[in-house]
């Protein structure tokens, strides 16, 4: 029985799997992202060659604006701008589809994750930047210019607006947390982040600070998305969002936040719930082909 192979290109590792319909996992692995155009396509071709007899659909995602099959500005790796894995596998008789890596995400969450059933919700991965996703009334947003949801490039720091430093990609950066924490805590590994929330477990009073501004960042983040969407639930991926008390803090902080500091917004607005996401390293794989299956279906207006 032929199954389905999906890619999710991402800037330092391009993983793959061969997954059924049911969204059980047969067969996974990875390559690391080559630094080049002409190697990169080379490593894809290579991927999906071995499993083409074996598959009745193509599904990828990767970072930047996607419209159809074609990459448009590749984010973390502007090579990428311009391919278009639709016209490149087109004498394939199986279908090709390709979506942002930030609403793969949400598809995945809404599939089979802790946004299943929901119509009004948003992903949020953590990590470098931020990746989103939004579904309003049942479908995924996509906006007139495929980038609704690019949460990243949001301002909201106007003291700091140039070169990104008061945008959320910088302020709400899983990397930028652990960095500041291990650099505050004099810890030479800067990026290690059992570390950074060691240091906030153990009661350091500089991590701590760094933390709860962390997740206050983050909560003024879902409190702007609600004003605008009305989310009924925002799930919180990434690495970081194993870490139960991420979750507690960023609930604790949206409380604060519209509590007695803004009384009137809590009276007004209704608290969407805050969730860690099901998924984390499959999550796109995951997302990607939940799209092929919709696709395939017809089932998609976006």
């Amino acid at each position: 029985m032929k199954n389905y192979l999906s890619i999710d290109i991402g800037g330092t590792e391009i993983k793959y799997a061969q997954i059924d319909q049911a969204g059980n996992i047969i067969e996974k692995g990875k390559v690391s992202t080559p630094d080049n155009k002409a190697d990169f396509l080379v490593a894809v071709d290579k991927i999906v060659k071995k499993y083409t007899d074996r598959i009745k659909g193509l599904a990828v995602c990767a970072p930047g604006k996607i419209e159809g099959t074609k990459i448009r500005f590749g984010g973390a790796i502007p090579y990428l701008d311009g391919i278009d894995f639709g016209e490149i596998y087109q004498d394939k008789d199986y279908p090709v589809t390709v979506l942002n890596d930030g609403k793969a995400s949400i598809l995945a969450e809404n599939w089979l994750g802790s946004l299943k059933g929901e119509t009004n919700c948003a992903a949020l991965t953590l990590g470098t930047g931020v990746g989103g996703g939004i579904i309003v009334n049942g479908h995924l947003l996509q906006g007139s210019h495929y980038q609704a949801g690019e949460l990243s490039f949001m301002i909201v720091d106007l003291t700091h607006p140039e070169k990104m430093q008061g945008s959320v990609g910088n302020l709400c950066s899983a990397v930028n947390f652990v960095k500041h924490v291990n650099q505050k805590t004099g810890y030479s590994e800067i990026n290690d982040g059992i570390h950074a929330f060691e240091e906030i477990k153990n009661g350091n009073e500089g991590a701590i600070k760094i933390f709860n501004d962390y997740c206050l960042n983050i909560a003024a983040l879902i409190l702007n998305m609600n004003t605008v969407v009305d989310i009924n639930k925002v799930a919180i991926g990434g690495g970081i969002s194993a870490q139960p008390i991420l979750l507690s803090g960023i609930n604790q902080a949206y409380d604060k936040l519209v509590g007695k500091m803004n009384s009137i917004i809590g009276q007004t607005l209704v608290k969407p719930k805050i969730v860690a996401a099901k998924f984390r390293n499959d999550s796109n794989l995951y997302g990607a082909l939940y799209n092929l299956l919709l696709t395939v279906d017809n089932e998609t207006d976006y």
